[in-house]
């Protein structure tokens, strides 16, 4: 497998983990009928909010290549 397509197949799968924390996060929000769940699910949307917008930016800025 070439190196372009494992960055891009890395890049697809933190996307869809950070998706499927956020809806794992809303549904805990959703069916909790306690305060100390939903306080988690919160945390759980925000953290996948921050690494859908952070961790592939990020992992594309370090695998760029150099100008020549």
């Amino acid at each position: 497998m070439r190196d372009d397509a494992k960055h891009w197949l890395i890049l697809v799968s933190a996307r869809l983990a950070a998706t499927a924390g956020a809806v794992f996060g809303l549904v805990l929000i959703a069916r909790a009928d306690a305060a100390v769940p939903k306080i988690i699910g919160t945390a759980l949307v925000l953290s996948a909010l921050f690494m859908m917008a952070v961790v592939p930016r990020a992992l594309a800025r370090r695998w760029r290549t150099p100008p020549e």
